[in-house]
């Protein structure tokens, strides 16, 4: 069965010096304020679009890595995933950087970096995002 979630967003303003604010309305979990400088400069509390897509990215990969772990016969006790989306003004987003740390019982380094590999090229959302460069960066704890 196919899902589909939804967020919204309000902006006012021109893009420079408007601001909005984006609502999670599949989950409920509230609104989360976003503006140019947030994107562009430093975060001071808002969120932005590449923000979001690191928190998408993260979830996505920790699945499809926990997923793949598992139907390997070694299951995961702990997946540690961080995504690094950068972007650059006037260019876009220029490059995604995964990290994860994982503790898996009986795998070594070699079985979980492909593992990593294999999910970073199999979750949903890197297939989404096939048109911008991925790295990763993969051990165990």
């Amino acid at each position: 069965m196919a899902t589909t979630r939804s967020a919204h967003t309000v902006w006012e303003g021109s893009l420079t010096e408007g601001s909005g604010t984006v609502t999670f309305d599949s989950s409920g979990i509230g609104e989360q304020p976003v503006s140019w400088p947030s994107r562009a400069e430093e975060a001071n509390g808002k969120t932005s679009p590449e923000e979001l897509i690191a928190a998408a990215h993260s979830s996505c990969f920790s699945m499809a890595l926990s997923h793949g772990l598992t139907g390997a016969g070694t299951p995961p006790s702990r997946l540690t995933t961080s995504a690094d989306v950068t972007f650059q003004p006037g260019t876009g987003i220029t490059g995604i950087h995964l990290t994860v740390e994982g503790t898996v019982p009986g795998l070594d380094e070699d079985a979980f970096v492909a593992a990593a590999e294999d999910a970073k090229a199999n979750c949903p959302v890197s297939q989404a995002l096939s048109g911008t460069t991925i790295t990763l960066s993969a051990k165990l704890a």
